[in-house]
């Protein structure tokens, strides 16, 4: 038995090397029959060996070791704290340090409670300014961003979305439009792109009438995004590849099944600041809801157009999302994902400063978003001039992904980004959709800390003043200073009364948990 046995290896191997001897696609296994494969074997486990063995802590992009175990020890509720020190080398240009109050804000006034998610709102009503008529404050001033229903499975959007409704945030849809796992009872944000999916007629074509259609059929749905463009791949069209279009997806987006998937990369319904107020206004009037725009920033020339539109005529976008060119959650070519469009930090404070020199930055309710699910870079974000922030990667983590960045393929080993029945059973619906509830809990506690340390009550309080960026060795400047301007303040009326506020003002959304609803 064993001779066979020894006998079918060696005659595989000899298969494999007259194969490898005669092939003319690798040069490798040309020349080195048979052991070559190893090299390929290498290549495909090597970023799993440096994610988990060879890198150190501070070391793997776009998210290191240190920042995943917060992240995943946050979810499941364990002890996130850290012993010994503080392995971040401080010493580095750019670095940032929150500025402490000798004397906090004792906690024992507080009016916060974790376990009560209508307690820590956004300061501003999105569309009070603009009077529209189902204007809404939003009740977590932490978020998901939007990540589509086919780049993301079935289990992923419903697990984020039931997590969202115990957490009181919302889910924005992405541009895949609204699908069943969407409506587990979750405030919504309805983002439509490029290609208009879930508000497009038979041709392609974006309608107004199913757009409100829906939202009036769907009480979930609170806002309408319109996507300009993204930091992972801006001014460039959406790719689902056909292997992720299954008859749900294509169904939902009203598309073909297992056909690539391309969205245009620029909108056929406006092409210029005015005629995206034109279009912002038509959906706002029709639908009742406030109505945003999401973006990437490059040129500013689109910003100072639109900001002089808004502050002569009152009217235009209720929000406004500023996506960092460090986002990452849409596959994108290597070119658009590191060299195009400005980071968070440096996009964000260009384009607010345009719309506060202009005298409306306040009629705005500003959202960030771009590596900011860690509760110090959603203080920066706030300290510039941020409402609210808005996770995707950092969500997704939450309910297991392991950062394989294999999203593209439909192989993701943890059941998140793909469509695969097999792959997506491993991921447990109501089990994930705790985690992230309990993510989204912890990282608010930890906002609050912060905002107690420096004397606040509200993360939204923090200004430039309060922190301190490094500029040299021995040099710091306020980061004020780094951007030019302090933010327009919002009132704060007090934890308890701005609780209130909300709780009056969002009416609960039934079914809560049950079934998904089939969308029309």
């Amino acid at each position: 038995m064993l001779a066979w046995f020894i006998g079918a290896i060696v005659l595989l191997l000899a298969l494999v090397a007259i194969h490898d001897l005669v092939q003319r696609r690798h040069a490798v296994l040309r020349i080195y029959p048979v052991v070559g494969h190893f090299r390929y074997l290498a290549e495909s486990i090597g970023p799993a060996l440096r994610q988990y063995w060879v890198a150190d802590d501070r070391e793997e992009r776009p998210f290191n070791r240190a920042e995943r175990s917060w992240i995943y020890a946050t979810a499941k509720g364990e002890n996130n704290l850290v012993g010994f020190g503080s392995t971040e080398i401080m010493y580095t240009a750019g670095y940032p340090i929150i500025r402490n109050n000798a004397i906090p804000y004792p906690e024992s006034e507080a009016q916060y409670d974790p376990l009560d998610p209508a307690l820590l709102p956004c300061l501003k009503v999105i569309g009070e300014s603009h009077g529209r008529r189902r204007s809404w404050r939003p009740t977590s001033v932490v978020n998901i961003s939007g990540m589509s229903f086919g780049a993301l499975g079935r289990n992923a959007i419903s697990a984020l979305n039931k997590g969202a409704k115990m957490a009181g945030c919302y889910h924005d849809t992405g541009e895949g439009g609204l699908s069943p796992y969407h409506l587990f009872g979750a405030d919504v944000i309805f983002q439509i792109g490029t290609a208009y999916f879930g508000a497009r007629d038979a041709h392609g074509r974006f309608s107004l009438d199913l757009l409100a259609e829906k939202c009036e059929q769907y009480p979930q749905v609170r806002a309408v995004a319109v996507k300009l463009s993204q930091g992972a791949k801006p001014g460039k069209g959406g790719l689902l590849p056909g292997v992720k279009v299954v008859p749900e997806i294509a169904a939902t987006r009203g598309i073909p099944v297992g056909v690539d998937c391309k969205s245009p990369n620029a909108h056929a319904e406006f092409s210029s600041a005015a005629e995206l107020v034109d279009f912002v206004e038509r959906i706002a009037e029709r639908t009742g809801l406030p109505v945003g725009i999401k973006a990437a920033i490059g040129r500013l020339d689109f910003w100072r157009d639109l900001a002089d539109i808004m502050a002569r005529e009152r009217r235009g976008p209720d929000f406004i999302q500023i996506d960092g060119g460090e986002g990452g959650t849409g596959a994108a070519p290597l070119t658009f994902t590191d060299h195009v469009a400005l980071p968070f930090r440096a996009a964000f404070p260009r384009v607010y400063a345009i719309f506060l020199e202009k005298g409306i930055a306040g009629d705005v309710t500003w959202i960030g978003s771009g590596k900011l699910g860690f509760p110090d870079r959603a203080v920066m974000a706030f300290a510039m001039g941020c409402d609210m922030v808005a996770i995707a990667r950092e969500a997704m983590m939450s309910i297991g992904c392991i950062q394989s960045r294999t999203c593209h393929t439909g192989r993701c080993p943890s059941g998140v980004a793909t469509m695969n029945d097999w792959r997506q059973r491993g991921l447990d619906v109501d089990g994930k959709a705790l985690r992230f509830n309990t993510f989204i809990r912890g990282f608010r506690r930890e906002l609050i800390s912060l905002a107690h340390t420096v004397g606040y009550e509200h993360p939204a309080q923090f200004t430039g003043a309060d922190i301190d960026v490094r500029v040299d060795v021995n040099e710091f400047l306020t980061l004020g200073e780094v951007i030019g301007y302090r933010k327009q303040e919002v009132p704060f009326p007090g934890m308890e009364a701005l609780g209130t506020s909300a709780a009056r003002a969002n009416k609960p959304v039934e079914p809560g948990a049950a079934p998904p609803q089939k969308l029309q």
